[in-house]
């Protein structure tokens, strides 16, 4: 299956007008680029991914409130693991699953690029390096890999954040890849953005207290707000690609439809730029970031 992926997607050229436009807007929508079997065979993979986690052995909640983020060591590890969080709605008052487990996990992250097969095919793909390249990037590497589920009736809003945030590069580098598995719609939970919200530099980063250390916390680097006011909707329809400026504010409204909004994100940073060792997602020991396979 991971075979037939990678050969499913081919040379993704966009013109100067597009890559004008990305540096200009901090964003770039590419419709309907990835095969819809494509999509399918990565949401068939994450059910097969789901059957085995045991939901007794972690409760770790995705808190999508980045300044009350739940950090424990299973978030951390996370970084080079394939890993489950939950809703924040998941459970009752007494602890159980409201419903089941497939309706109740938030995300699965962080390395999905390099721990699994089937979306290692897919996210290494020469298509996406030579995208990044196009874009300004002369090393990319793939940082971190996480599937988004957006639940229905209970998918969590995202709050207004900016990638480079939890991902930080000495110059700025980072872009992400987010990929609609299923149509993104403004029931659903889309994505909406702040046009040329970049322009405004890095406001947040999220880093640990110490190199090595699991206790994180978010420092603020300068002051702004956005406003509703500023925010464009991007919704997509299934296989499509929306490229996103690690200095792009971004956010998705909770999901109170009877639809889910399945998406895959990968986020790249280039390997010719520092990544400092207070960023909470490092590398393993003894390793560095998965560069892309060439053609």
């Amino acid at each position: 299956m991971s075979e037939n992926i990678e050969l499913s997607l081919g040379s993704i050229k966009i013109t100067q007008s597009q890559i004008d436009q990305y540096h200009n807007d901090g964003y770039l929508v590419l419709e309907s680029i990835v095969p819809e079997a494509t999509c399918d065979a990565l949401k068939s993979r994450m059910t097969e991914l789901m059957a085995t986690f045991d939901p007794a052995s972690v409760r770790s909640i995705f808190t999508t409130n980045e300044q009350s983020r739940h950090t424990d060591s299973y978030f951390i590890e996370s970084a080079n693991k394939v890993s489950f969080f939950f809703e924040e709605e998941a459970f009752n008052e007494v602890g159980d699953l409201k419903q089941p487990l497939e309706l109740s996990i938030n995300k699965v992250g962080h390395s999905l690029h390099f721990q699994d097969a089937v979306f290692e095919a897919f996210s290494l793909s020469p298509a996406w390096g030579e995208l990044l390249q196009q874009l300004g990037m002369v090393e990319p590497r793939a940082a971190q890999s996480m599937y988004i589920f957006k639940q229905p009736g209970i998918g969590g809003e995202v709050n207004c954040h900016q990638d480079s945030t939890f991902l930080y590069t000495t110059p700025m580098s980072v872009i992400g890849l987010w990929f609609a598995i299923e149509d993104a719609t403004l029931e659903n939970g889309c994505l909406w953005g702040v046009p040329e919200g970049h322009r405004h530099g890095l406001l947040k980063r999220f880093e640990r207290h110490a190199p090595g250390s699991i206790e994180t916390r978010m420092v603020t680097l300068k002051e702004h707000a956005w406003h509703q006011s500023e925010l464009v909707a991007m919704p997509v329809p299934k296989g499509s690609l929306v490229i996103l400026n690690g200095e792009f504010p971004h956010l998705s409204y909770a999901n109170r439809s009877a639809h889910s909004r399945h998406a895959y994100a990968i986020h790249a940073v280039d390997n010719t730029c520092d990544y400092p060792e207070l960023n909470w997602l490092q590398a393993a020991k003894g390793q560095s970031f998965v560069p892309f396979r060439a053609k």
